[in-house]
């Protein structure tokens, strides 16, 4: 028997395959979405890249509903996303349509995934950026789409969203993640301020497991001090 059923959205990225393997670890059944197989999951479904945003969302909300047959999930986790920086200057459009189909595409097909297939209780988390609670002028279109997947979030946690009762809803705010490409890309970096992998599956995992939840519509900073994180509602 299985723990529970979880889906995570963006299953092969780092932090998508760190909470794939945290699940599994834990005894659940795991399903991957992403745009590409994530093989260590119990099923993956393969995003069709160049599809419209409705079709994207209808191929994954009806392949999770196959895969699950007639079982509900106890968690729906989208952890998809990309960094592109820029401000107005210079291919702006473009920067900010790869972040909205990166960020917000990807959390709206999640809830549109919870609303289905979530059991009541269950848990959908999204992630957003504590950057994006402020201007980002260095990195407009990133900024944009992250205060938009915190509205939906806020959206989400209110009455009448279309989720099922009692669900969670919340987004983690992160600020620096601790993965390779990170490192590769800052060096020099303090990491002690970085937020390991494995923490942020473990927070996961805790509120699926119906563990220390906060309140439904939160945004929750993730602030690490050397190696030590906390979690910090946005107001």
């Amino acid at each position: 028997m299985s723990a529970g059923r979880v889906v995570i959205y963006g299953g092969k990225g780092a932090l998508g395959s760190a909470c794939v393997d945290h699940f599994k670890a834990n005894n659940y059944w795991v399903g991957s979405i992403d745009l590409t197989e994530n093989e260590k999951a119990d099923v993956s479904i393969v995003v069709p890249r160049d599809a419209a945003w409705a079709e994207q969302e209808e191929t994954v909300v009806s392949k999770v509903g196959e895969s699950l047959a007639g079982e509900k999930l106890d968690a729906v986790i989208c952890v998809a996303g990309g960094w592109a920086g820029g401000n107005a200057k210079k291919d702006l459009a473009k920067n900010a349509d790869l972040m909205w189909k990166q960020s917000v595409w990807t959390s709206a097909i999640s809830a549109a995934v919870a609303a289905q297939h979530l059991k009541a209780g269950g848990v959908l988390a999204l992630t957003g950026a504590k950057p994006a609670l402020e201007g980002t002028p260095g990195m407009i279109g990133y900024g944009m789409a992250k205060a938009a997947v915190h509205q939906l979030t806020r959206s989400l946690g209110a009455e009448k969203s279309g989720l099922p009762a009692g669900s969670l809803a919340v987004s983690i705010l992160p600020v620096t993640l601790d993965t390779p490409m990170n490192r590769k890309w800052m060096p020099d970096a303090d990491f002690g301020t970085w937020t390991p992998l494995t923490e942020v599956a473990g927070l996961f995992l805790k509120w699926t497991q119906d563990q220390e939840r906060p309140k439904t519509g939160s945004l929750l900073q993730l602030i690490t001090k050397n190696g030590i994180t906390q979690l910090i509602a946005a107001e």
